[in-house]
């Protein structure tokens, strides 16, 4: 059985004190996070505060650019050329790596961001493109979904692939996550959020929301920031660890 996990987090894109706040406490549990960058929310202020509480921490910095679409918090693929969203998702992440730069602090990776995340796990020539900026930004490191396409372009290129599952988000018997627009897609219960990540770490499987069982070989466990009661949850997550021996590394 793995006796460690690395956790990871989507922070940075609640607004106001109030999102500051959560994000500092979700970075007191996890190991890596990701950093809304402007695509779907999230600003010079906040990428800045966000870096400066990770880096505190000694939290690993990931880039978490998306569709460009804020009103629809990228939960949503969009009309957009091939050129124009590469444009965008550089421009995404080049940005947050300046903001990193001026604070001393180093973008470790990158893991793109709800519909991209999705649309890349199995649309080849996204997860082709997705790649491509990492390597042109400068990040050796992509997370996604195992056995993605995603997957298979990083490695195509030589990047290191972080296989990541949720603890939050319920699966389909596919292994793919089940669509928000679907009862049950968010796990808000601390009590099923647990189970799903011990059954992950212990066994490596997940119980699909159909009862279906899905193996899902992860390296890394996400935890939303924008889940309801998120930072005790994953408070109350890191405790159950421990007590159980698991050690939470990057």
């Amino acid at each position: 059985m793995n006796r460690s996990i690395c956790l990871n987090a989507d922070v940075g894109e609640l607004p106001g004190d109030e999102g500051r706040a959560l994000d500092r406490a979700i970075l007191d549990v996890v190991t890596r996070c990701n950093i809304a960058c402007g695509g779907h929310a999230g600003d010079d202020e906040s990428m800045s505060a966000t870096i400066r509480a990770a880096d505190a921490r000694g939290v690993r910095i990931g880039a978490h650019p998306s569709y460009p679409d804020r009103k629809g918090f990228g939960r949503a693929r969009i009309d957009i050329s091939d050129a124009d969203l590469e444009f965008s998702l550089i421009s995404q992440v080049r940005r947050l790596k300046a903001i990193a730069r001026e604070r001393g602090a180093r973008v470790a990776h990158l893991k793109p961001h709800g519909s991209l995340y999705n649309d890349a796990a199995k649309d080849n020539a996204l997860a082709d493109m997705v790649a491509a900026v990492c390597v042109r930004s400068g990040i050796d490191t992509l997370i996604g979904q195992p056995g993605s396409q995603l997957q298979a372009a990083a490695e195509a290129v030589g990047l290191v692939f972080i296989a990541e599952a949720f603890a939050d988000r319920s699966y389909e018997a596919d292994g793919r996550l089940t669509p928000r627009s679907l009862p049950g897609a968010v796990i808000t219960d601390g009590t099923g959020q647990l189970t799903q990540v011990l059954g992950l770490i212990e066994t490596g499987r997940v119980t699909a929301r159909t009862g279906e069982t899905v193996s899902l070989d992860a390296e890394t466990i996400c935890l939303h920031g924008d889940t309801p009661g998120a930072a005790r949850a994953a408070f109350a997550l890191k405790q159950a660890l421990m007590v159980r021996g698991i050690r939470i590394e990057a």
